[in-house]
């Protein structure tokens, strides 16, 4: 399995597990909430909106794309912080984003 390959299954791993946890939205945020110059859009959407709404897509559009991949990605110590104290069982998503990480 090539790293892309791999790469887009801890997507749509990371998309079923975000459904079951009942944080996948079907409605998008308001377009303005895609102007936030603020990591992770923090100032405009939660955590598991910004996976959905970015993170998600535009890794996506990546590999759909064929376009280099970045050198690194760190996302499982944000996730960590962003999801704690979550009503909802966020461990698997951050071990899912954690395997993501291994692959940069």
């Amino acid at each position: 399995m090539t790293q892309r390959t791999q790469l887009a299954s801890l997507l749509d791993d990371l998309q079923t597990e975000l459904a079951q946890q009942g944080l996948w939205s079907p409605q998008p945020p308001a377009p303005s909430a895609f102007d936030s110059s603020t990591p992770f859009f923090a100032d405009t959407m939660n955590f598991s909106e910004w996976l959905q709404w970015v993170f998600i897509a535009r890794f996506r559009a990546i590999l759909e794309a064929d376009h280099p991949l970045p050198g690194q990605c760190d996302i499982a110590p944000m996730a960590e912080e962003a999801l704690k104290g979550m009503e909802q069982e966020t461990s698997q998503i951050v071990q899912i984003l954690k395997q993501f990480d291994a692959h940069f």
